[in-house]
């Protein structure tokens, strides 16, 4: 493989990291989630804005992705938790240099 070649292939994976970060609430929603496991309706409280069809959406969006895992808790009530896989973690460390900026500029 050329260095151009692997300069195009960067360019492509680079490309739909922003196409999944820049849909609007994902950021949030990974951020919401980088401290601990949430159920649906702790993360739609955590951002009030964002309605349970389009929270809905993302999630799933997130799993397909590969960044959220969803657990079924079989415990009486059953209720579902999300948390982020190891990739989501790792995008959302690299997203707390994002926030550090947000706090300064913002």
């Amino acid at each position: 493989m050329t260095e151009e070649d692997k300069k195009h292939e960067l360019y492509k994976k680079v490309e739909r990291c922003y196409e999944i970060l820049c849909k609007k609430w994902m950021g949030l929603i990974i951020h919401t989630l980088m401290t601990e496991p949430k159920r649906f309706s702790e993360i739609h409280v955590a951002i009030p804005d964002l309605s349970k069809r389009m929270l809905n959406e993302r999630m799933k969006e997130l799993e397909d992705c590969g960044l959220v895992l969803r657990n079924v808790i079989t415990d009486r009530p059953v209720r579902t938790e999300y948390s982020l896989t190891r990739m989501g973690n790792e995008l959302g460390a690299s997203l707390r240099t994002v926030e550090m900026w947000a706090k300064k500029w913002l």
